[in-house]
């Protein structure tokens, strides 16, 4: 093989590996998610489907998790007056943690009419990765307060995941035992790792790999052109 046939091959073969490490980059998978609440009220029990939103959002060592609901799930036989109602709801973790953590979010902002439809301002919490690996995040239980009384609604049926997120927990696979750090998380398991983490970090973390990959290979390509050079010198 000639000189110049090798170089245009070393180059290609450096510019396949970064691409190759970028492609290999993880992403967080999130859908909207019909979630049948059952709701035990202090007028009786009731019971609504409302589209669940989860979206995670990398926030220092580890995400900001917000909860939406596209509607509503309950409602009053009275009117709630501007910050009368105040919700909070939990979040199931799964695969690769468990337990649950809290998402919780401001009053009513506005009154709402006697005997409509409850709206669920967006609810959010802190999650702290503990393990490495894919964890999912789905709806559970909402719980509104409203002049003096508690209405609790848990999701009747096993819903689906409503957001996976691909995590790094800082430290690496160590063993040990520990509970959930961050606001509102709770659960434990065996792996006690301080977090920090997640798709947005291990993408930049492989993009510069795949970056530091093509330097090389351009820096091997400009370092056997000057030495055929001063060879036929």
């Amino acid at each position: 093989m000639s000189y110049h046939k090798r170089t245009a091959a070393f180059a290609s073969a450096a510019a396949l590996a970064g691409s190759a490490v970028l492609l290999a980059a993880p992403v967080a998978r999130a859908e909207v998610v019909d979630v049948n609440y059952q709701c035990k009220t202090p007028i009786g029990d009731k019971s609504a489907v409302s589209p669940i939103d989860i979206k995670g959002v990398k926030s220092g060592s580890g995400y900001k998790i917000t909860m939406s609901w596209q509607k509503g799930v309950s409602s009053s036989p009275v009117e709630l007056g501007k910050g009368a109602m105040n919700p909070s709801a939990t979040i199931q973790l799964g695969g690769a943690d468990s337990g649950t953590m809290s998402v919780s979010g401001p009053a009513n902002q506005e009154a709402i009419p006697a005997n409509t439809p409850i709206k669920i301002n967006d609810l959010s919490g802190t999650y702290t990765p503990r393990k490495s690996g894919k964890v999912t995040f789905t709806a559970g239980v909402l719980t509104i307060k409203a002049l003096g009384t508690t209405t609790t609604c848990t999701p009747a049926d096993k819903p689906k995941p409503s957001l996976t997120l691909d995590v790094t927990a800082a430290g690496g696979s160590g063993s040990g035992s520990g509970s959930g750090s961050g606001a509102g998380q709770s659960g434990t398991d065996s792996g006690g790792q301080l977090p920090q983490t997640g798709p947005e970090d291990s993408a930049i973390a492989l993009g510069t790999l795949g970056g530091t990959v093509l330097l090389s290979g351009a820096a091997g390509v400009l370092w056997l052109t000057r030495r055929n050079q001063a060879v036929r010198r």
